[in-house]
C-alpha cells in the first residue's frame, strides 16, 4: 500500500494527512494548535486539535470545522475560549453521528471560556441604551441595527466543561455566550455540558435557537437579558444535576417592551439532590421572570422542582416564579408573559410571587385568562438521541 504524507500549515500549526489510493478511501488522522487572531479564512479537517488562548476570529473571516473534530483546551495554559467577533463566521458542520466537541483537558467545570459570538443585531440594555459593553472578560462593543446579523451556523456542537472567569477573574462565561446575534446565525443542535455557569446566555439580538440541551451547568439552564427577541426557538431541553439555579432565567434589562423572545417545545428538569449553585443563594425555581422579563413559551414539562432545605428554612421551588412588583405589574397583568399548555410534576406549587416591600410580603400573581394553561398531554421538547446528545456512552435526554 503506497502512503503519501501531506504537510498542511493552518493557523502556522503542522497537521499530518495520510491518504490510500489502494482502495479509493481516505482515512485523514489531522492535529494542531489553533491560535488566535485568526486572520483569514481557515478550514480544519476532521481531526483532533489544541485550542490555545482566546482565540478570535476577525471580522470578515470564516472559520470552517467538519464533522467529527475534537478541539481540546488546557487551563493550565491560561484563559482559553473561542470568540467569533462582529462581521467574523463561525462554521461548523458537525452531524447527529459526528458532532464536533469542545472539552477541556481536566474535566472540570469553570475551565475555559466556551465560544462567544458578537453581533450587530439590536439590543436594549439598562437605560434603554442601544449599545453595551460585554461582561465577558473581553470587554467589547455590542448592538446595533442589523437585525439579520450573519455569525454563521453551528450545527451539532457540544461544549464541555466551560464557564471560566476570564481576564481580570471578575467575568463570567457560559457554554455558549450570543451578543446582539442576528437572525442569519443558525444555532442548531448544540449541547452545553457540566459547565460552571449558563448553559446558554442571549445578551439581545434576534438569533434563534432549536434543538439545545443543557445538562448539569451550575447556574441557568438558559439566561438572557437586554432584550432578546428570537422568534424562532423549538425542543429546548434542561437536566439539571448536582448543582442548578433556575431552568430559566428571563429579565428584559428593566425595559417595559412590546417585543419579547418565542420558544415552544421546552423540557426543564431538576434532578433529586441538585442543590443552588452557592448555599444562602436559593434558586430552585424552574422559570423566573424579572426585571420586565417577558415571552410566549409553549408545550412545556417541568419536573423535579420541590422543596428545598438549608439550615432551618424549607423554601417552595415553583414552576414560575416572579421575583419584583414590576415585572408583576407591566408583565403579567399586562398579558405580555404567555406560557400554555404546561404539564407540572414533582414541583412544590405552580406560581410563586417573590417577597417585597417592608414588611415583606408575597406578591399576588394573577395571569390574566388564557395567559397561563396548565396540561397533563404536553410533551415538551422532542430530540433523536445520538452521538452528539451522548458523553461517556450515558444519554443526556433523560
Amino acid at each position: 500500500m503506497k502512503k503519501i504524507l501531506l504537510s498542511l500549515v493552518i493557523l502556522a500549526s503542522t497537521f499530518t494527512s495520510c491518504t490510500s489510493s489502494d482502495d479509493n478511501s481516505t482515512a485523514a488522522v489531522v492535529t494542531g494548535e489553533i491560535t488566535g487572531p485568526i486572520a483569514a479564512d481557515k478550514v480544519f479537517p476532521l481531526g483532533t486539535y489544541t485550542l490555545k488562548g482566546i482565540v478570535k476570529i476577525n471580522s470578515g473571516v470564516t472559520v470552517t470545522f467538519d464533522a467529527g473534530s475534537t478541539i481540546t483546551c488546557d487551563k493550565t495554559t491560561g484563559d482559553n475560549a473561542l470568540v467569533v467577533l462582529n462581521g467574523g463566521k463561525l462554521i461548523i458542520n458537525g452531524t447527529a453521528s459526528q458532532p464536533v466537541v469542545f472539552t477541556e483537558k481536566s474535566g472540570i467545570p469553570g475551565s475555559w471560556g466556551g465560544i462567544i459570538m458578537y453581533g450587530d443585531a439590536p439590543i436594549k440594555a439598562i437605560g434603554g441604551v442601544t449599545t453595551s459593553t460585554s461582561e465577558d472578560g473581553n470587554a467589547l462593543p455590542y448592538g446595533g441595527t442589523n437585525p439579520a446579523h450573519n455569525g454563521g451556523s453551528l450545527n451539532y456542537v457540544r461544549v464541555e466543561y466551560a464557564g471560566a472567569k476570564l481576564a481580570d477573574g471578575t467575568k463570567e462565561n457560559n457554554g455558549f455566550t450570543f451578543y446582539s446575534c442576528g437572525t442569519g446565525t443558525t444555532l442548531d443542535h448544540l449541547v452545553s455540558y457540566k459547565g460552571a455557569d449558563d448553559g446558554y446566555e442571549f445578551f439581545g439580538g434576534t438569533v434563534s435557537m432549536t434543538n439545545a440541551i443543557s445538562y448539569g451547568n451550575y447556574d441557568d439552564a438558559f439566561d438572557w437579558q437586554d432584550g432578546w427577541q428570537g422568534q424562532n426557538n423549538s425542543n429546548w431541553y434542561a437536566l439539571q444535576v448536582t448543582k442548578g439555579n433556575y431552568g430559566m432565567e428571563i429579565e428584559c434589562s428593566n425595559n417595559n417592551n412590546s417585543f419579547w423572545p418565542k420558544v415552544t417545545n421546552i423540557t426543564l428538569k431538576r434532578a433529586v439532590g441538585c442543590t443552588p449553585e452557592v448555599a444562602g443563594d436559593v434558586q430552585i425555581d424552574a422559570i423566573q421572570f424579572k426585571k420586565e422579563a417577558n415571552g410566549d413559551y409553549s408545550n412545556i414539562v417541568i419536573d423535579g422542582y420541590t422543596t428545598y432545605t438549608e439550615g432551618a428554612t424549607t423554601y417552595q421551588g415553583a414552576a414560575i416564579k416572579i421575583q419584583d412588583a414590576t415585572t408583576n405589574t407591566n408583565q403579567v397583568n399586562g398579558s405580555k408573559i404567555k406560557l400554555t399548555n404546561v404539564k407540572i410534576t414533582n414541583t412544590a406549587v405552580n406560581i410563586l410571587g417573590a417577597s417585597v416591600g417592608t414588611p415583606a410580603e408575597p406578591l399576588t400573581v394573577v395571569f390574566p385568562d388564557g395567559q397561563f394553561t396548565t396540561s397533563t398531554t404536553a410533551t415538551g421538547a422532542s430530540l433523536t438521541n445520538g452521538a452528539w446528545s451522548t458523553v461517556g456512552g450515558v444519554s443526556l435526554i433523560q
